[in-house]
Parts: C-alpha cells; structure tokens; sequence
C-alpha cells in the first residue's frame, strides 16, 4: 500500500508541475544560491544550489555580477535536473517565482544600464561618517549597510560617479529587474534601503525632501526617489517573466516567459516567511554567515538606538531588526581545521558528522564556556562599533581549558554581538515575545545552537522540521501567495491557515544554569572589547 501512495503522490506532483501549480524561490546567500520549487501543498519538491563566496577588493566586500549569473543559473539548471531525475519531467513552466538575497548594499546604474562601480554589500562598515549624519538628520536609525548611508557616503567622498546614478538598488532588485524589466523592490528590504512611512507602505516623504535638500547642496542632478524601486508590499503583481529574462534564467531556453512574479525581497523578509513570524509578537533569528533577529513590534521603540534598524515584514508591519556581520564564518574555520587535522593522520569525516560531534561536544562545556572567550569578527561588527575585525581567541591559565569549553566559547560568540541587540529591546524596551524561532545553518545540529539562543534570549526557541529550506522556501510561499491568495486574505492568513497549520516544530528551553552561564559569558565578552580594538588597532 505504501509504494502505490508514492506512486499515486508521484503521479499527483507531475500533474501540478504540468499544469504549473509550482512556485520557485531563489535566493542569493552570502555564500550559496538555491532555488527550490514547491508544489501546490507548498512542499519543497525539488532544490538545486550552487557556492559562492564574496571577495574584499580595494578595501570593499563585493561580487562580480558575472557571478551572479554563474549562480543563478546553475542552482536553477540543478534544480531542472533534480526534477527530471525525481519526476520524468522536463520543466518548462512554473506557476509563479520569487527572488530574493542578503539585504542592503548599494548596486547602481547609470542611464543606459551600465554599472558605475562594484557591488558594495551589507557586509562593508565603510560608511560610518554618512550612517551618524543621515540618524541625526532624519532623527531615525540608519545603519551602515543600508543602501542610502552607502549612497550619502560616496557623495560625501566626492566619487565622481554619483551624479550619474539612474538606477540604485539591492541585489535581488537587480535580480528581479534582469528578468522582469520591473524596477521595484518588496517593502521588507525597501525599509533597508530608505526608512518607509508604514502607513503609506512608500519612503518617508519628510526624509525624502531632506534628502533632496542634501543631494541638491552637493549639486546632485537626480531626486532620490527617481532613483529607488518603487515599492511593493505582499501579494502585489510585481511583473512577468520576459523572454529576455527567460532565458537569462535558462539559456536551455526551455522555460517559457509570462509567468507572474512576487515582489523581490530581503533574506530578512523571506526568513520571517520561512518561520511564520509575521505577526506582532513574533520573533526569529537567522544565524550563518551573519546572524539577526527579526522581532515584529506591537508599537515603535521609544528612542533611537543605533544598534537597531526598524525595517517591516513583506506585509508592511514594524519590525525591529537586530544585526551582526559575524556568526559562524570563523567557527566554520575551526571546524576545517578539525578536519584538516583529522586528515594528517589519516582519518577521513564526512562534514555532517564532524559539525554533529563538534557542536554536540559543546553541551558538555560549562555554563560560561569556562572563562574562555573568541570573537568571531572576520569583518567589522556595526553592533559593537567595530569598523573592521580580527577573529580573536583568548584565555587565561587559570580557565579551564578543553574541547567542550572552546566549542561553547565559539558558539556563544556567534550570537554575543547579537545578544547586545536583543537585550535593547526584550530588557531596555520591555518589547513582549509570545514565540521566536531560528533557522539557517547554525540549527542544523539538533538541540545545539537552538538550547544556545535560548539562553541568550531567556525563552523558549522553536526550529521548524522546515527551517533548514531557509529564504528560497520563504520567497517561493511569497510567490505562491501572490498566485493562490483569495480577495481580502492576508499574507498572516494564509501562512497560518495554508501553509504551517500541518508543520511540525521542536521547542527547547535553556535550563536556568545555562541561561545564568551565557549572562557571564557575555560579561566576559563586552569588558574583552578592549582586546579585539586592540588587535585590531596593532596587528595588519
């Protein structure tokens, strides 16, 4: 009975994908694209990926946009294959597609579609001077990453190419552009490039106008909402697929063009799907190669903070937004060199296994890693005002010293300058949680990473059976909405009624030893800051 319910369920899938009742999420990572097609029960049915890494130049984190082809090509030629090989299938149409990447960042055009300069990511602390300008004028947070401080810095710099801007946007924008002709943008990462009035779901009109006042003072030609995509909120037609874009997507030319597309969005707004935390009152946090917390507000904070971004939900609720640059990066080169260490005696570990036991080896540390402490910064920290980084650890002969304590030690910090954020708004600001869930890679080991955030946030953590999909799934349940909502259904709606009604999630609670040990851990970490500025200021 059980192998003719695969065949009949088989038989259903190729049905959908037929009659294109599919939906496809891509996501640029910072170090991996994937593309997954789900189908109508919005189940991951097939996946491709491709590895990527970004590359400092001249003093700037940033990608070739050749590269961005490379990769979205070959995880979508992946995900044809795997198609094929599970279902018979040469896919040719989708229902609906959605794109979306690591936020922020500045990637600009001039009038006839050239770039002007290097793509400038989110992972760049270059624009300090104009980030301190832009809060103070507009009297509202605006972090170094976002799309505007990158853009006021380069015109602070005096860079020839500003007053040839047509175009500003971010990655996936780009993206979403290549193949639609559409210059818009989802209100989830728009909130990352300008602050948005959320009433009107647009920028801020009174920022907008102080802007142009500046722009206007360095004899800027544009008006700067000349040069945004316009914005879009969920569940809005954001365009079509056009042949050009069709087989830019699949050069097979195979894939046909007209099929409809979301809005383009953030990996912050697609983690935020991806966890169904949408609605007031619901948090997640996305730990990889950076690690945030996305906390969706019941009201605004009472002040500025300048470790918080305010940013919004693909729907165009307040989030509060709590970011750090540094997560796993330098503990995945720990890892490596287990592993490397591992093969000079000849002993070979597959990855799963060797992140399993290393991170597993943790739990037995003691509560406060034993006194040991590490950064993690391979790049600047804006959390804790770091404009560069130096993965840093440090010990003292009296700390007890063993695997399961350095473990510990470099999985807290992960989440150290990401804790200082939290501890704003659950401590200072009282903000109320009623869940909060994490995904991406530092969950994959069960009980591990999920037990650690509990004890930095001092509430229960929920992982979902589905968190390991991460933002492509996020942004193919942002098209599949687009495809399949009723008048008057909201995107909270149909992801609690639709689509996690039947997902099952595990929920950890830290004990109260571990809750009290990650508390000194964190006393460690912040009087150590001396210790990294240092290493920073005296070591090249």
């Amino acid at each position: 009975m059980e192998g003719l319910n695969m065949v009949m369920e088989k038989e259903q899938i190729i049905q959908m994908i037929n009659d294109g009742k599919t939906a496809l999420g891509i996501e640029l990572g910072s170090t991996r694209i994937k593309a997954v097609l789900i189908d109508d029960n919005h189940q991951p049915i097939a996946s491709g990926g491709h590895d990527w890494e970004n590359s400092l130049i001249d003093g700037v984190w940033t990608y070739d946009l050749e590269e961005v082809w490379v990769g979205v090509q070959d995880s979508y030629q992946k995900m044809v294959t795997d198609v094929e090989d599970k279902f018979g299938v040469k896919l040719s149409k989708v229902g609906a597609i959605g794109i979306s990447a690591m936020m922020h960042g500045y990637i600009v055009f001039d009038q006839d579609d050239q770039q002007l300069v290097p793509f400038r990511t989110w992972r760049n602390n270059i624009t300090g001077e104009a980030s301190k300008a832009l809060t103070d004028l507009f009297q509202y947070p605006v972090p170094q990453r976002w799309s505007i401080a990158h853009l006021y810095q380069a015109i602070l710099n005096g860079e020839e190419h500003v007053s040839r801007i047509n175009y500003l946007t971010t990655l996936e924008g780009y993206v979403h552009w290549k193949l639609t002709g559409e210059k818009v943008l989802g209100i989830g990462d728009v909130a990352g490039m300008f602050p948005v009035d959320l009433n009107t779901h647009d920028y801020h009109a009174r920022m907008i106008e102080q802007f142009n006042t500046l722009a206007a003072d360095n004899n800027m030609p544009w008006k700067v909402q000349d040069i945004l995509p316009k914005a879009l909120v969920a569940g809005q037609d954001a365009g079509r697929l056009t042949r050009e874009g069709a087989k830019l997507l699949d050069p097979t030319g195979l894939l046909q063009p007209g099929i409809i597309m979301c809005p383009p969005e953030g990996d912050a707004g697609t983690g935020m799907v991806a966890t169904n935390s949408v609605a007031a009152r619901t948090g997640n946090v996305s730990a990889g190669t950076s690690v945030f917390a996305m906390i969706v507000l019941e009201k605004e904070l009472s002040k500025v903070y300048s470790e918080i971004d305010l940013v919004a939900t693909p729907s165009g609720k307040l989030v509060a937004m709590a970011h750090s640059n540094n997560c796993t990066s330098d503990l995945n080169a720990w890892v490596n060199l287990f592993d490397e260490t591992l093969k000079a005696f000849g002993v070979e570990v597959d990855q799963t296994t060797l992140f399993k036991t290393l991170y597993t080896k943790a739990l037995e540390g003691d509560a406060d890693a034993g006194g040991l402490l590490s950064y993690g910064y391979l790049s600047g920290e804006h959390m804790t005002h770091f404009e560069e980084g130096r993965p840093l650890f440090v010990r003292s002969s009296q700390n007890h010293f063993n695997l399961a304590n350095f473990m510990r030690a470099n999985l807290y910090t992960s989440l150290g300058a990401l804790k200082i954020g939290l501890d704003i708004l659950l401590k200072g600001e009282g903000v109320q949680l009623d869940k909060i869930l994490g995904h991406g890679g530092l969950f994959k080991t069960k009980g591990v990473g999920q037990r650690f955030l509990s004890a930095a946030v001092n509430a229960p953590v929920t992982v979902m059976e589905t968190a390991g999909e991460g933002g492509a799934w996020g942004v193919a349940l942002l098209a599949a909405y687009l495809k399949n909502k009723q008048e008057g259904e909201t995107l909270e709606q149909y992801l609690d009624e639709r689509v996690f009604g039947s997902q099952k999630g595990e929920t950890l609670s830290a004990t109260d030893e571990d809750v009290e040990g990650f508390e000194r851990f964190m006393e460690t970490y912040k009087s150590g800051l001396a210790i990294e500025r240092a290493a920073v200021e005296n070591h090249r």
